[in-house]
């Protein structure tokens, strides 16, 4: 009974997060077409770099567009960063009274998250169904490449959802995490291959960033969408997600559990 009593919390968090953004109708289609509008540059440029220089051997036009096309829809959702609350929470103090409630406050951080983001999913929809009017986007190359897909999304949020955890959690700290995030940010849109390909990186810098957590959040994904890795392949990727998911899950329980104590010690 007081665990089915507590995921009807988390529920609520979801629906609440869910209805708050709903609220906002304007930046929600405003969304839609800037999505729409960046497709159409995507093609564009894509198109232009492959008219005057030589396609890799692995990704000609169709794949490298399809490619930048669905990581620009997954970007919706990973830049979705329901922790953010509790930065706020650390720099105005509410989080004392927050560690009194019987809630897991990353519990229901993470479902705030859930709920924004499936608002944001509903959006993809829509945005979708138009740029599928300015792009050919290849579908995966089976059902067993769409259900390793969705595993390495799932895999993919969980880790990004931590990384973002621990970032917000310095705010123990510093009050303040902006500076942190936004070098972060910066690293992971470059090294995560959410806007250029990791295989178009040279060979040795290629391998290490093929393995970094980055990467675990959107080329593993775009990778198995694509058939850009295959069978045992995959399931070696899938294993690495989980490792990084383990070690973040570590990193964050040990720095929330740290940051808790440095509140109680000091009072709220």
């Amino acid at each position: 009974m007081g665990h089915s009593l507590r995921l009807d919390a988390y529920l609520q968090f979801a629906s609440k997060a869910f209805q708050r953004e709903a609220t906002y109708r304007v930046e929600v289609f405003s969304e839609i077409g800037s999505l729409v509008l960046r497709v159409y540059l995507i093609r564009a440029l894509w198109t232009a770099l492959y008219a005057h220089n030589r396609a890799p051997a692995n990704l000609p036009l169709h794949t490298i567009i399809t490619y930048s096309t669905v990581a620009l829809l997954l970007s919706l959702i990973f830049e979705v960063d329901g922790t953010r609350q509790l930065r706020e929470k650390i720099r105005l103090g509410t989080i004392a009274t927050d560690l009194l409630k019987p809630i897991s406050i990353p519990g229901s951080l993470f479902s705030d998250g859930v709920g924004t983001t499936l608002l944001h999913a509903m959006s993809v929809i829509p945005s979708l169904l138009i740029a599928l009017l300015l792009v050919h986007v290849d579908r995966p190359p089976d059902l067993a490449a769409g259900a390793a897909f969705a595993a390495a999304f799932a895999l993919g949020y969980a880790v990004n959802f931590l990384l973002n955890f621990c970032m917000n959690c310095v705010a123990f700290w510093t009050l303040e995490t902006f500076a942190l995030q936004l070098v972060v940010r910066w690293l992971s849109d470059l090294l995560s291959g959410a806007i250029i390909p990791l295989t178009l990186f040279p060979g040795a810098l290629q391998g290490v960033l093929l393995h970094l957590p980055f990467a675990a959040v959107y080329s593993t994904p775009l990778f198995v969408y694509l058939g850009l890795i295959h069978g045992q392949q995959i399931g070696r990727a899938l294993l690495e997600q989980i490792a990084w998911l383990i070690v973040f899950s570590g990193l964050g329980a040990w720095i929330w559990s740290r940051g808790r104590d440095r509140v109680v010690v000091q009072g709220g």
